[in-house]
């Protein structure tokens, strides 16, 4: 095998724990499920799937020495995604803010737009980079050989896990907003706990911020 069984089950709670903390992904598939309907969020869910398969190649082969060439690009980068995880936590926890699965009123877009935005969320989500370029080489053993190749099997993995868990948020979205929208104390519950694990990443991605990346 390319990797081992522990590395594989290592990716794998690692990319389940990351895809169940709201994030711009999430935000943007949810919302554009709720206004507009499954097959819209799975549309989005198309763009986000390809955006991943960008970031699984270029970090494969090379992304990582581009950063470590241009440490401010990696730092910008980390610093902006911090900021708008910010914003979102801000969003769901201000007074009057919306919650994750709360109906908001959006402009209905076309196929094409749809996929394009979820594409654009992806790149720009500091989840996704941080997963590639941090995350996913700590489970890289040199000592067996073929890291490219290790690298593309354990962002297979990670892919296979955040399709799987965000294709169920997609098909779900419907449901859980009309179950909160019957009950009100969920709504300020689920905004309260989607806020606050918001601003816990924003805070420790600005904590990452001075880091620079490594090949």
């Amino acid at each position: 095998m390319v990797i081992s069984a522990t590395a594989a089950a290592g990716m794998a709670l690692t990319a389940l724990g990351m895809v169940l903390t709201p994030g711009p992904n999430m935000v943007y598939l949810v919302s554009r499920s709720i206004s507009q309907g499954r097959m819209a969020g799975l549309l989005s869910l198309t763009g986000t799937a390809v955006g991943f398969l960008v970031y699984m190649t270029m970090a494969n082969l090379g992304l990582a020495v581009v950063f470590v060439a241009v440490p401010w690009l990696y730092m910008g980068f980390k610093a902006a995604g911090a900021g708008y995880l910010g914003y979102l936590a801000w969003q769901a926890l201000r007074p009057g803010g919306r919650g994750l699965f709360e109906p908001r009123a959006l402009a209905r877009d076309s196929a094409g737009r749809l996929f394009r935005m979820g594409l654009l969320t992806n790149l720009l989500n500091p989840k996704a980079a941080i997963m590639y370029l941090a995350l996913i080489p700590q489970f890289v053993d040199p000592g067996r050989g073929h890291t490219t190749a290790q690298g593309f099997v354990l962002g297979g993995v990670q892919f296979t896990v955040s399709m799987a868990v965000n294709a169920t948020i997609v098909v779900a979205a419907g449901a859980v907003a009309s179950l909160i929208a019957r009950r009100p104390s969920w709504a300020v519950w689920q905004r309260r706990i989607t806020g606050t694990l918001l601003g816990a990443v924003a805070v420790l991605l600005a904590k990452e911020v001075p880091a620079r990346a490594r090949v």
